[in-house]
């Protein structure tokens, strides 16, 4: 009796290790197997899904065979792995072993999506609306509303996102995309302040980064950011409105068709700096990092002028008659009614008291579009105006 016992736990035994080798080697056959694919393809694992389930599809889809051997495999060597969402490059002869090595590692595919320099916030928008790799879950709603979405309700858009190549998966959604370009810009922001000079007249960030937006939008030759971000802080030193261009082009919104007027200049919104006093109230694109060094660190000097050249380079004057001489040789002769940017000041304003921080109004955020108002009296930020991008 006990040798038949012995017999069968053997029996048992032997069997159990050809069950096992079996197993092992189904396991191993699955495992090399190669993709059944004769070109590249994308494998996409949406947001939530298993193993389990990704190895069923590819098995439909004729692209494996054997998936519960390879869903055993996972359930005893890779038991609590997740796997990373996003896209997966396949590649004729790759195996199954190589495709979960890429799970493993999360090796998933990337794209990528620029802001520029000098977007302003219609056109940021319009850049995530149109790529189709990005989960839209943005359109149609307001200004208001996509910053809410984004954990920031109440702030202005314009000028709060940071211009830069940002990579991303399949999946990824607009909104947060762009929750990172603000959180980026923040960080920047935050890491020039600490190095300003210390005689810039700014009480608080957001007065630089509007500074910051006139300058990106002026410049045409980067070296000069310095220069027109220093002339733009002696002329509000002295009560000298900035009249920059930009400014009355923002504030013509969709009203801009490309040509600026003198009738435009005259034009009383919160953004036009030939009407209004100091900075308009808030940032009119977005800015680099350098745009928001140069506001934080004006270039020493005494020019109160600039006119440009015609090839993104500026004439800058100390006085109104070299300006105007500037002037009458670089642009009179080509467009009669241009104005360049910033203009002399007819009637200037009192000069602020020493130490007195340059005016930037609060953005109030509420209404739709922009509004017109008197120059004595700032309106609150508009929430979509669109212009078109003259730089």
């Amino acid at each position: 009796m006990r040798r038949k016992l012995l017999l069968l736990l053997e029996t048992g035994l032997v069997l159990a290790g050809l069950l096992m080798g079996a197993s092992a080697w189904k396991i191993h056959s699955a495992l090399e197997q190669p993709l059944n694919i004769t070109q590249e393809e994308l494998l996409d694992v949406p947001k939530g899904s298993t193993p389990t389930r990704t190895f069923l599809e590819l098995e439909t889809d004729g692209v494996i065979k054997d998936a519960f051997w390879l869903r055993v495999y996972w359930r005893f060597n890779l038991a609590g792995t997740p796997i990373h969402s996003g896209e997966y490059r396949m590649q004729p002869g790759m195996t199954v072993n190589g495709l979960i090595d890429l799970w493993k590692r999360g090796e998933v595919v990337q794209y990528s999506l620029t802001l520029v320099e000098g977007w302003n916030f219609h056109q940021v928008r319009a850049a995530l609306a149109k790529d189709e790799k990005l989960a839209q879950t943005l359109n149609g709603m307001s200004d208001s509303d996509v910053m809410a979405k984004i954990g920031h309700k109440g702030l202005f858009p314009e000028g709060r996102f940071f211009p830069d190549t940002y990579r991303f998966v399949r999946g990824m959604s607009d909104a947060e995309l762009l929750k990172k370009a603000f959180d980026r810009l923040d960080e920047v922001l935050a890491k020039e302040w600490e190095s300003r000079s210390a005689d810039v007249p700014y009480t608080e960030p957001y007065q630089a980064l509007i500074m910051a937006s006139l300058v990106e939008k002026e410049t045409g030759v980067p070296q000069e950011r310095g220069q027109i971000a220093g002339v733009f802080v002696r002329r509000m030193a002295l009560g000298m409105q900035l009249q920059t261009d930009p400014t009355v082009i923002y504030g013509l919104g969709d009203r801009y068709t490309g040509k600026l007027t003198r009738a435009h200049l005259k034009e009383p919104t919160p953004y036009n700096t030939y009407v209004i006093p100091g900075l308009p109230p808030t940032p009119i694109a977005m800015v680099g990092r350098e745009a928001i060094h140069a506001a934080l660190n004006p270039v020493d000097g005494t020019s109160l002028y600039f006119v440009a050249r015609g090839d993104g380079s500026h004439v800058f004057s100390d006085d109104l008659d070299a300006h105007n001489n500037a002037v009458r040789e670089y642009q009179l002769k080509r467009r009669a009614d241009y104005r360049s940017s910033p203009a002399p000041a007819t009637s200037p304003e009192a000069a602020p008291a020493a130490g007195e921080a340059i005016p930037a109004a609060s953005p109030d955020t509420a209404p739709e579009s922009l509004p017109q108002v008197a120059p004595d009296a700032p309106a609150p930020a508009p929430e979509a105006a669109a212009p078109q991008n003259t730089q």
